[in-house]
Protein backbone atom coordinates (compact mmCIF):
# COMPACT_ATOMS: atom_id res chain seq x y z
CA UNK A 1 0.00 0.00 0.00
CA UNK A 2 1.35 3.42 -0.93
CA UNK A 3 1.82 5.85 1.99
CA UNK A 4 -1.06 8.20 1.23
CA UNK A 5 -3.49 5.57 -0.05
CA UNK A 6 -4.21 4.22 3.40
CA UNK A 7 -7.69 4.61 4.77
CA UNK A 8 -8.39 2.46 7.79
CA UNK A 9 -11.85 0.92 7.90
CA UNK A 10 -14.27 2.11 10.54
CA UNK A 11 -17.26 -0.11 11.18
CA UNK A 12 -20.78 1.26 11.43
CA UNK A 13 -19.94 4.92 10.82
CA UNK A 14 -23.02 6.91 9.80
CA UNK A 15 -20.92 9.67 8.20
CA UNK A 16 -19.57 9.94 4.67
CA UNK A 17 -15.76 9.75 4.36
CA UNK A 18 -15.47 13.52 3.79
CA UNK A 19 -17.80 14.34 6.69
CA UNK A 20 -15.59 12.11 8.83
CA UNK A 21 -12.54 14.02 7.56
CA UNK A 22 -14.21 17.31 8.50
CA UNK A 23 -14.96 16.09 12.03
CA UNK A 24 -11.41 14.87 12.58
CA UNK A 25 -10.05 18.23 11.46
CA UNK A 26 -12.40 20.18 13.75
CA UNK A 27 -11.40 18.06 16.76
CA UNK A 28 -7.66 18.38 16.12
CA UNK A 29 -5.42 20.45 18.37
CA UNK A 30 -4.05 22.36 15.38
CA UNK A 31 -7.53 23.56 14.46
CA UNK A 32 -8.19 24.93 17.95
CA UNK A 33 -4.90 26.84 17.91
CA UNK A 34 -6.06 28.80 14.87
CA UNK A 35 -8.08 30.95 17.31
CA UNK A 36 -4.83 32.57 18.44
CA UNK A 37 -3.05 32.82 15.10
CA UNK A 38 -2.89 36.10 13.22
CA UNK A 39 -4.90 36.84 10.10
CA UNK A 40 -3.91 40.50 9.69
CA UNK A 41 -4.29 41.86 13.25
CA UNK A 42 -2.67 40.10 16.19
CA UNK A 43 -5.19 38.32 18.42
CA UNK A 44 -4.25 40.65 21.27
CA UNK A 45 -5.46 43.67 19.25
CA UNK A 46 -9.09 43.12 20.27
CA UNK A 47 -12.04 40.78 20.20
CA UNK A 48 -13.50 42.01 16.91
CA UNK A 49 -10.73 41.17 14.45
CA UNK A 50 -10.56 37.95 12.48
CA UNK A 51 -8.12 35.20 13.34
CA UNK A 52 -7.09 32.15 11.32
CA UNK A 53 -9.94 30.28 12.97
CA UNK A 54 -12.71 32.71 12.04
CA UNK A 55 -11.18 33.04 8.58
CA UNK A 56 -11.26 29.27 8.08
CA UNK A 57 -14.91 29.16 9.16
CA UNK A 58 -15.80 31.96 6.73
CA UNK A 59 -13.96 30.22 3.88
CA UNK A 60 -15.84 27.03 4.72
CA UNK A 61 -19.21 28.80 4.63
CA UNK A 62 -18.52 30.37 1.23
CA UNK A 63 -17.11 27.14 -0.21
CA UNK A 64 -20.14 25.16 0.99
CA UNK A 65 -22.52 27.66 -0.60
CA UNK A 66 -20.71 27.47 -3.93
CA UNK A 67 -20.31 23.69 -4.05
CA UNK A 68 -23.90 22.99 -3.04
CA UNK A 69 -25.17 25.31 -5.78
CA UNK A 70 -22.90 23.73 -8.41
CA UNK A 71 -23.84 20.17 -7.43
CA UNK A 72 -20.36 19.35 -6.11
CA UNK A 73 -19.38 17.58 -2.91
CA UNK A 74 -20.06 20.03 -0.11
CA UNK A 75 -18.47 17.92 2.66
CA UNK A 76 -15.21 17.59 0.73
CA UNK A 77 -15.00 21.35 0.18
CA UNK A 78 -15.79 21.96 3.85
CA UNK A 79 -13.03 19.61 5.02
CA UNK A 80 -10.44 21.21 2.73
CA UNK A 81 -11.51 24.72 3.76
CA UNK A 82 -11.32 24.03 7.49
CA UNK A 83 -7.84 22.50 7.13
CA UNK A 84 -6.31 24.80 4.53
CA UNK A 85 -4.57 27.09 7.05
CA UNK A 86 -3.54 24.54 9.69
CA UNK A 87 0.10 24.92 8.63
CA UNK A 88 0.29 28.67 9.12
CA UNK A 89 2.83 29.91 11.64
CA UNK A 90 2.19 32.58 14.27
CA UNK A 91 2.13 36.18 12.96
CA UNK A 92 0.60 35.44 9.57
CA UNK A 93 2.58 35.24 6.36
CA UNK A 94 5.53 37.14 7.81
CA UNK A 95 5.99 34.33 10.34
CA UNK A 96 6.08 31.72 7.59
CA UNK A 97 8.49 33.82 5.53
CA UNK A 98 10.78 34.22 8.55
CA UNK A 99 10.79 30.48 9.28
CA UNK A 100 11.45 29.78 5.61
CA UNK A 101 14.41 32.18 5.71
CA UNK A 102 15.83 30.49 8.82
CA UNK A 103 15.67 27.04 7.26
CA UNK A 104 17.16 28.14 3.95
CA UNK A 105 20.03 29.92 5.71
CA UNK A 106 20.79 26.59 7.41
CA UNK A 107 20.95 24.82 4.05
CA UNK A 108 17.41 23.44 3.78
CA UNK A 109 16.48 24.26 0.20
CA UNK A 110 12.89 23.13 0.78
CA UNK A 111 12.46 25.82 3.44
CA UNK A 112 8.96 26.32 4.82
CA UNK A 113 5.71 26.54 2.84
CA UNK A 114 2.39 26.74 4.66
CA UNK A 115 0.31 24.66 2.21
CA UNK A 116 2.74 21.76 2.52
CA UNK A 117 2.87 22.31 6.28
CA UNK A 118 -0.94 22.03 6.44
CA UNK A 119 -0.62 18.72 4.62
CA UNK A 120 2.10 17.59 7.04
CA UNK A 121 -0.05 18.54 10.03
CA UNK A 122 -2.93 16.27 8.99
CA UNK A 123 -0.82 13.44 7.56
CA UNK A 124 2.10 13.34 10.02
CA UNK A 125 2.23 15.76 12.94
CA UNK A 126 -1.18 15.28 14.56
CA UNK A 127 -1.04 12.14 16.68
CA UNK A 128 -4.41 10.49 17.33
CA UNK A 129 -3.68 6.79 16.83
CA UNK A 130 -1.12 4.35 18.21
CA UNK A 131 -0.34 2.61 14.94
CA UNK A 132 0.15 5.56 12.60
CA UNK A 133 0.56 9.33 12.42
CA UNK A 134 -1.89 11.92 11.17
CA UNK A 135 -5.67 12.16 11.17
CA UNK A 136 -6.27 9.32 8.67
CA UNK A 137 -7.97 11.54 6.10
CA UNK A 138 -9.15 10.42 2.67
CA UNK A 139 -6.95 10.91 -0.39
CA UNK A 140 -9.15 13.62 -1.96
CA UNK A 141 -9.05 15.71 1.23
CA UNK A 142 -5.28 15.35 1.51
CA UNK A 143 -4.86 16.30 -2.15
CA UNK A 144 -7.14 19.31 -1.73
CA UNK A 145 -5.17 20.56 1.28
CA UNK A 146 -1.86 20.11 -0.51
CA UNK A 147 -3.07 21.74 -3.75
CA UNK A 148 -5.61 24.22 -2.42
CA UNK A 149 -3.90 27.19 -4.09
CA UNK A 150 -2.48 27.64 -7.57
CA UNK A 151 0.24 26.98 -8.77
CA UNK A 152 0.15 23.40 -7.49
CA UNK A 153 3.56 22.26 -8.64
CA UNK A 154 6.35 23.00 -6.16
CA UNK A 155 9.74 21.58 -7.03
CA UNK A 156 10.97 21.41 -3.43
CA UNK A 157 8.40 18.82 -2.33
CA UNK A 158 9.65 15.25 -1.72
CA UNK A 159 9.60 12.88 -4.67
CA UNK A 160 7.02 10.65 -3.02
CA UNK A 161 4.60 13.60 -2.87
CA UNK A 162 5.07 14.27 -6.58
CA UNK A 163 4.53 10.59 -7.29
CA UNK A 164 1.42 10.14 -5.15
CA UNK A 165 -0.36 13.41 -5.87
CA UNK A 166 0.76 14.20 -9.44
CA UNK A 167 1.45 17.89 -9.00
CA UNK A 168 1.28 18.39 -12.77
CA UNK A 169 -2.52 18.18 -12.56
CA UNK A 170 -5.24 20.20 -10.92
CA UNK A 171 -6.92 18.87 -7.77
CA UNK A 172 -10.66 18.27 -7.53
CA UNK A 173 -12.94 21.13 -8.50
CA UNK A 174 -13.95 21.30 -4.82
CA UNK A 175 -10.35 22.27 -3.96
CA UNK A 176 -10.43 24.97 -6.65
CA UNK A 177 -13.64 26.29 -5.09
CA UNK A 178 -11.88 26.54 -1.73
CA UNK A 179 -9.06 28.51 -3.36
CA UNK A 180 -11.50 31.14 -4.65
CA UNK A 181 -13.59 31.07 -1.46
CA UNK A 182 -10.38 31.84 0.44
CA UNK A 183 -9.83 34.87 -1.77
CA UNK A 184 -13.42 36.11 -1.38
CA UNK A 185 -13.29 35.69 2.39
CA UNK A 186 -10.02 37.50 3.05
CA UNK A 187 -10.78 40.41 0.72
CA UNK A 188 -14.11 41.07 2.42
CA UNK A 189 -13.06 40.59 6.03
CA UNK A 190 -9.74 42.40 5.69
CA UNK A 191 -11.63 45.47 4.48
CA UNK A 192 -14.07 45.13 7.39
CA UNK A 193 -11.26 44.76 9.94
CA UNK A 194 -9.18 47.50 8.31
CA UNK A 195 -11.99 50.07 8.34
CA UNK A 196 -12.98 49.11 11.89
CA UNK A 197 -9.38 49.58 13.05
CA UNK A 198 -9.17 53.03 11.48
CA UNK A 199 -6.13 52.10 9.41
CA UNK A 200 -8.04 52.55 6.15
CA UNK A 201 -11.32 54.19 5.17
CA UNK A 202 -13.79 53.68 2.38
CA UNK A 203 -12.47 56.94 0.91
CA UNK A 204 -9.05 55.25 0.63
CA UNK A 205 -10.65 52.29 -1.10
CA UNK A 206 -12.64 54.30 -3.64
CA UNK A 207 -9.65 54.04 -5.97
CA UNK A 208 -11.04 50.55 -6.66
CA UNK A 209 -13.79 50.29 -9.27
CA UNK A 210 -15.15 47.20 -7.52
CA UNK A 211 -15.42 48.99 -4.17
CA UNK A 212 -17.25 51.91 -5.77
CA UNK A 213 -19.76 49.52 -7.34
CA UNK A 214 -20.46 47.85 -3.99
CA UNK A 215 -20.69 51.18 -2.15
CA UNK A 216 -23.39 52.28 -4.57
CA UNK A 217 -25.44 49.20 -3.66
CA UNK A 218 -25.05 49.87 0.07
CA UNK A 219 -25.88 53.55 -0.30
CA UNK A 220 -29.07 52.59 -2.13
CA UNK A 221 -30.21 50.78 1.03
CA UNK A 222 -29.72 53.91 3.13
CA UNK A 223 -28.29 51.98 6.10
CA UNK A 224 -26.10 54.65 7.71
CA UNK A 225 -22.65 56.18 7.60
CA UNK A 226 -19.59 54.59 6.06
CA UNK A 227 -17.76 53.93 9.32
CA UNK A 228 -20.57 52.48 11.42
CA UNK A 229 -21.02 48.77 12.06
CA UNK A 230 -24.25 48.36 10.10
CA UNK A 231 -22.75 49.98 7.03
CA UNK A 232 -19.66 47.74 7.19
CA UNK A 233 -21.84 44.66 7.62
CA UNK A 234 -24.00 45.53 4.63
CA UNK A 235 -20.89 46.32 2.60
CA UNK A 236 -19.32 42.93 3.39
CA UNK A 237 -22.57 41.15 2.61
CA UNK A 238 -22.93 42.87 -0.78
CA UNK A 239 -19.28 42.28 -1.67
CA UNK A 240 -19.39 38.56 -0.83
CA UNK A 241 -22.71 38.10 -2.62
CA UNK A 242 -21.44 39.93 -5.71
CA UNK A 243 -18.30 37.81 -5.91
CA UNK A 244 -20.08 34.52 -5.20
CA UNK A 245 -22.86 35.14 -7.72
CA UNK A 246 -20.31 36.28 -10.31
CA UNK A 247 -18.26 33.14 -9.74
CA UNK A 248 -21.34 30.92 -10.06
CA UNK A 249 -22.45 32.64 -13.25
CA UNK A 250 -19.01 32.29 -14.85
CA UNK A 251 -18.41 28.71 -13.66
CA UNK A 252 -21.75 26.92 -13.86
CA UNK A 253 -21.62 26.14 -17.58
CA UNK A 254 -18.09 24.74 -17.21
CA UNK A 255 -19.11 22.13 -14.67
CA UNK A 256 -21.33 19.12 -15.25
CA UNK A 257 -24.03 19.24 -12.62
CA UNK A 258 -24.60 16.15 -10.51
CA UNK A 259 -20.96 15.07 -10.23
CA UNK A 260 -20.22 14.01 -6.66
CA UNK A 261 -16.46 14.18 -7.00
CA UNK A 262 -14.87 15.84 -10.00
CA UNK A 263 -12.03 14.01 -11.68
CA UNK A 264 -8.69 15.78 -11.81
CA UNK A 265 -8.10 17.57 -15.08
CA UNK A 266 -5.01 18.20 -17.15
CA UNK A 267 -2.94 21.15 -15.93
CA UNK A 268 -3.10 22.78 -19.36
CA UNK A 269 -6.88 22.82 -19.31
CA UNK A 270 -8.80 25.93 -18.35
CA UNK A 271 -9.51 26.18 -14.62
CA UNK A 272 -13.31 25.97 -14.47
CA UNK A 273 -13.77 28.00 -11.29
CA UNK A 274 -13.28 31.76 -11.42
CA UNK A 275 -14.52 35.14 -12.60
CA UNK A 276 -14.92 36.74 -15.98
CA UNK A 277 -11.73 38.59 -17.10
CA UNK A 278 -12.97 42.12 -16.35
CA UNK A 279 -13.85 41.21 -12.75
CA UNK A 280 -10.53 39.38 -12.35
CA UNK A 281 -8.84 42.65 -13.35
CA UNK A 282 -10.84 44.63 -10.76
CA UNK A 283 -10.05 42.09 -8.03
CA UNK A 284 -6.33 42.22 -8.84
CA UNK A 285 -6.39 46.03 -8.61
CA UNK A 286 -8.25 45.88 -5.28
CA UNK A 287 -5.74 43.43 -3.80
CA UNK A 288 -2.89 45.72 -4.82
CA UNK A 289 -4.70 48.62 -3.16
CA UNK A 290 -5.18 46.62 0.05
CA UNK A 291 -1.50 45.68 0.04
CA UNK A 292 -0.40 49.30 -0.21
CA UNK A 293 -3.01 50.88 2.07
CA UNK A 294 -3.57 48.19 4.73
CA UNK A 295 -1.02 45.38 4.80
CA UNK A 296 1.87 47.87 4.48
CA UNK A 297 0.40 50.34 6.98
CA UNK A 298 2.97 51.44 9.56
CA UNK A 299 1.02 49.98 12.49
CA UNK A 300 0.76 46.58 10.81
CA UNK A 301 4.40 46.59 9.71
CA UNK A 302 5.58 47.34 13.27
CA UNK A 303 3.60 44.41 14.70
CA UNK A 304 4.76 42.07 11.96
CA UNK A 305 8.39 43.15 12.42
CA UNK A 306 8.12 42.21 16.10
CA UNK A 307 6.63 38.86 15.08
CA UNK A 308 9.47 38.30 12.64
CA UNK A 309 12.04 38.85 15.38
CA UNK A 310 10.16 36.45 17.65
CA UNK A 311 10.21 33.66 15.03
CA UNK A 312 13.91 34.13 14.34
CA UNK A 313 14.73 34.34 18.04
CA UNK A 314 12.78 31.17 18.84
CA UNK A 315 14.46 29.29 16.01
CA UNK A 316 17.93 30.41 17.03
CA UNK A 317 17.38 29.61 20.70
CA UNK A 318 15.88 26.16 20.11
CA UNK A 319 18.63 25.24 17.65
CA UNK A 320 21.23 26.16 20.27
CA UNK A 321 19.47 24.41 23.16
CA UNK A 322 17.12 21.65 22.03
CA UNK A 323 16.31 20.70 25.64
CA UNK A 324 13.87 23.61 25.67
CA UNK A 325 11.65 21.58 23.32
CA UNK A 326 8.57 19.89 24.82
CA UNK A 327 8.91 16.13 25.32
CA UNK A 328 6.73 15.31 22.27
CA UNK A 329 9.12 17.18 19.96
CA UNK A 330 12.32 16.37 21.86
CA UNK A 331 11.73 12.64 21.32
CA UNK A 332 11.51 13.22 17.56
CA UNK A 333 15.15 14.35 17.48
CA UNK A 334 16.12 10.65 17.55
CA UNK A 335 14.70 10.02 14.07
CA UNK A 336 14.13 13.43 12.44
CA UNK A 337 16.25 16.45 11.55
CA UNK A 338 16.57 18.95 14.38
CA UNK A 339 15.87 21.82 11.95
CA UNK A 340 12.56 20.34 10.89
CA UNK A 341 11.52 19.42 14.44
CA UNK A 342 12.22 22.96 15.64
CA UNK A 343 10.37 24.44 12.64
CA UNK A 344 7.36 22.18 13.27
CA UNK A 345 7.23 23.21 16.93
CA UNK A 346 7.39 26.92 16.11
CA UNK A 347 4.82 26.62 13.31
CA UNK A 348 2.41 24.92 15.69
CA UNK A 349 2.54 27.76 18.23
CA UNK A 350 -0.19 30.34 18.66
CA UNK A 351 0.80 34.01 18.58
CA UNK A 352 0.54 34.35 22.34
CA UNK A 353 2.54 31.16 22.96
CA UNK A 354 5.28 32.39 20.64
CA UNK A 355 5.42 35.80 22.34
CA UNK A 356 5.38 34.26 25.83
CA UNK A 357 8.13 31.75 25.00
CA UNK A 358 10.24 34.43 23.32
CA UNK A 359 9.91 36.61 26.43
CA UNK A 360 11.03 33.66 28.60
CA UNK A 361 14.13 33.28 26.43
CA UNK A 362 15.12 36.89 25.91
CA UNK A 363 13.01 39.16 28.13
CA UNK A 364 9.98 41.32 27.28
CA UNK A 365 9.30 41.68 23.54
Amino acid sequence: MKPYERFYKIEDDFRSPYARDRDRIIHSGSFRKLEYKTQVFLNQEGDFFRTRLTHSIEVSQIARSITSTLGLNEALAEAIALAHDLGHTPFGHIGGDSLDECLREDGFASGFEHNFQSFRVVSLLEKRYNSYNGLNLSFATLEGILKHSYPYKKSFLPAIIHEQFNLDTHPSIEAMVVDRADEIAYISHDIDDGVNSGLISFDDLKESELICEILEKVAFEGVGFENDEMFRYRFSSHLINHLVYSLLEFSKDKIQRGEVLSATIDSKSEIPIGFEPELERKIKKLKKLLFNKLYQHKNIVIKMFAGKQAIKGLYKGLMQEEKMLPEFYFKQLHFRSKHRVVADYIANMSDRHAISFYNEMYGKL
